[in-house]
């Protein structure tokens, strides 16, 4: 999953479409994310400091992982900043990855910058409680959600209860991010990739903009990129069938 985002952000529901194609789906969170292992000695990062680790170490997190499962490779589908670790981890680990589904995410953070709403979403001070981390929320999927599709504030706060009950740290977070900013551009490298490739990507996502995907597909040898009008940075419900669809077409071959 994404930046500072846990494993319970990939619904259960849309992980049944996915099982019901066949597919045994497994989603986990990230290192300084939910349930991982978090490097709160680190602290917070310091402008200009060099960061605790890179999206190359998250890539290298998610083989350990399978090595674990004992899977020699699967499937890898990945949003936002999971997408570039699903794409490092198929730069890193060719012979780990089928294929690679990258979901409204990018190269490089200088690729497709966030509008000015965006980034002030992403620097958005963390709440100070759990009714104040509710509402923030609740605030910042209505700005970068999909503007096409009817968003559900009591779904949206009952998902961030359930994050914040199971884990709460925005230092993480803020690692995380130092991470993604300090591991630069993946164009050069994608060109090397291999594997059958699906890019998602919404028409209206202000956090990681259409050209985020455009430029993922167009490094990617082959790659096939899938847009949606009305689509923001969130994977609405509605079109859960059609991305269910698009990766079982990617995983079936």
């Amino acid at each position: 999953m994404g930046l500072g985002a846990q494993l319970i952000q990939w619904d259960e529901e849309f992980c049944q479409l996915l099982a019901e194609q066949g597919h045994h789906v497994v989603r986990f969170d990230n290192r300084d994310s939910g349930l991982s292992t978090h490097l709160h000695d680190q602290g917070v990062p310091a402008r200009g400091a060099p960061s605790a680790y890179l999206l190359d170490d998250l890539a290298d997190d998610t083989a350990g992982l399978m090595d674990a499962l004992g899977w020699q490779a699967a499937h890898v589908v990945g949003a936002s900043m999971g997408g570039m670790i699903a794409q490092a981890l198929a730069i890193r680990h060719p012979d780990r990855v089928l294929t690679l589904t990258s979901i409204m995410s990018t190269p490089g953070p200088s690729v497709a910058p966030p509008t000015e709403a965006a980034l002030a979403v992403l620097m958005t001070r963390a709440a100070p409680d759990r009714e104040a981390a509710l509402a923030q929320a609740v605030r910042n999927w209505s700005i970068i959600g999909s503007p096409g599709f009817a968003p559900d504030p009591e779904k949206i706060a009952e998902r961030a209860a359930l994050a914040y009950d199971r884990c709460f740290d925005p230092d993480g977070t803020a690692r995380q991010l130092a991470a993604i900013m300090a591991s630069g551009d993946r164009t050069e490298l994608l060109a090397g990739v291999r594997v059958p490739t699906l890019v998602l990507h919404g028409e209206a996502d202000p956090l990681v903009p259409i050209e985020g995907g455009r430029a993922t597909a167009a490094a990617v040898p082959g790659a096939r990129l899938v847009t949606y009008p009305g689509m923001g940075h969130d994977l609405p419900r509605e079109l859960w069938p059609s991305f269910v669809e698009e990766i079982a077409k990617l995983t079936t071959g």
